[in-house]
């Protein structure tokens, strides 16, 4: 799936665009993940909160790519990512793009 932050892939033409395609994911801190990284900040190192958003961010795009790939598509234009904190501990991550059809071009 090729995709961009851009809105226009490079060396591409868009022949049909399919509409706004998003893939959402929520994520909660357990008790033992919150202890690890208390422990780790006393340290001045974050990596579980790092894996942690990495993995949601990574979810939440293949959810977005695989609504792509069900209308058809082949790329995403206009790549984004958003998070909001539902309740403290939970997060939801929203990637979303524009679904279209490229050519070589």
């Amino acid at each position: 799936m090729h995709n961009t932050t851009g809105i226009s892939l490079t060396g591409f033409l868009a022949t049909s665009e399919l509409g706004t395609v998003r893939g959402i994911v929520v994520r909660s801190r357990s008790v033992v993940g919150n202890i690890g990284a208390s422990i780790q900040t006393l340290f001045g190192a974050i990596t579980l909160y790092t894996e942690l958003c990495e993995h949601a961010r990574q979810d939440a795009f293949e959810r977005m790519c695989r609504e792509a790939t069900a209308r058809g598509a082949n790329a995403i234009p206009g790549l984004r990512y958003d998070a909001t904190e539902l309740s403290p501990g939970v997060t939801e991550v929203l990637c979303y793009g524009t679904a279209v059809v490229v050519t070589p071009g």
